[in-house]
């Protein structure tokens, strides 16, 4: 166990931490990209629905960062959930 301790990384509750903020930090910048884009498109061709357009693209951006960050947790519950340390710990139990 000990082992296990020295080879992990110093500040990985940190990388951990910012890695679980990076996903709301992506979720505004999507959006706000979108919306640059969108008033790009607008001012570039006067159509005021590129305006519109820009909008979905970020949201769409978004919600796809919100999808990926839900199949990386449930692939780390599924590997807590196959921890042998974690079936010890439920044998206990019953």
């Amino acid at each position: 166990m000990d082992e296990e301790k020295k080879s992990e990384p110093k500040f990985k509750k940190i990388v951990l931490a910012a890695n679980d903020l990076s996903l709301g930090i992506s979720i505004i910048v999507a959006i706000l990209l979108g919306v640059a884009v969108g008033f790009w498109l607008k001012s570039m061709f006067g159509y005021a629905w590129l305006l519109w357009l820009g909008i979905f693209w970020g949201v769409s951006a978004a919600g796809l960062n919100i999808y990926k960050a839900y199949k990386k947790q449930l692939k780390d519950f599924d590997e807590i959930k196959n921890d042998p340390r974690r079936a010890k710990a439920k044998d206990d139990t019953k």
